[in-house]
């Protein structure tokens, strides 16, 4: 499946200052989750090839000079530089609709809406990926505290956290930045 992606490079007017001067997996912004919002500006239009399939084994290198010139500002601070965004701030943390969550880098299939619940934290959480092979999990020590950091295993975009207090049947939650997501609603039924 192919589809092309608009990539809205601006920050929304009063979130430009959550961004400046910050990076790292302490770095907290908006990515602008109000989706009638005016950007400030755009990037160029860009082909993301969908995957919905378990990870192949094919992985997306690219440099970050690369990676800066077709992600957004804030996407790149969430998945080049592992920062994440405000909390209850994100397009997609009370998102209810059915479809499919990707990689909003290179669009591989990472969750599915009904792997997704409300864990109240203000970000989307999952209690499973759509496929385990399409996440890598690594130890993440970059505050007072050890997590397990979740990355995309096709482009090693930083996604977000995975937890041990989720629901069954896993008991896990990941706990995903809006900004290194793509939505694609389900089609109705004919």
């Amino acid at each position: 499946m192919r589809f092309i992606i608009l990539s809205l490079g601006a920050l929304i007017v009063g979130t430009a200052a959550c961004v400046s001067g910050i990076s790292g997996s302490n770095a907290a912004v908006s990515d602008g989750a109000d989706p009638s919002a005016t950007p400030r500006r755009t990037k160029a239009v860009r082909e993301i090839t969908y995957t919905d399939a378990e990870f192949d084994g094919k992985e997306v290198l690219m440099t970050d000079a690369e990676w800066k010139k077709i992600l957004t500002p804030v996407e790149y601070t969430m998945m080049r530089e592992a920062g994440t965004e405000t909390p209850f701030s994100g397009a997609y943390f009370n998102n209810h609709e059915d479809g499919v969550y990707y990689c909003a880098a290179c669009g591989l299939v990472l969750f599915r809406s009904e792997n997704k619940f409300d864990s109240g934290t203000g970000w989307p959480s999952f209690y499973q990926p759509a496929f385990k092979k399409n996440v890598i999990e690594k130890v993440d020590r970059s505050l007072d505290e050890v997590r397990t950091e979740v990355l995309c295993a096709r482009c090693h975009a930083h996604l977000g956290h995975v937890f041990d207090d989720g629901p069954q049947p896993t008991g896990l939650r990941y706990c995903i930045n809006s900004p290194a997501l793509r939505f694609k609603k389900a089609e109705a039924p004919e």
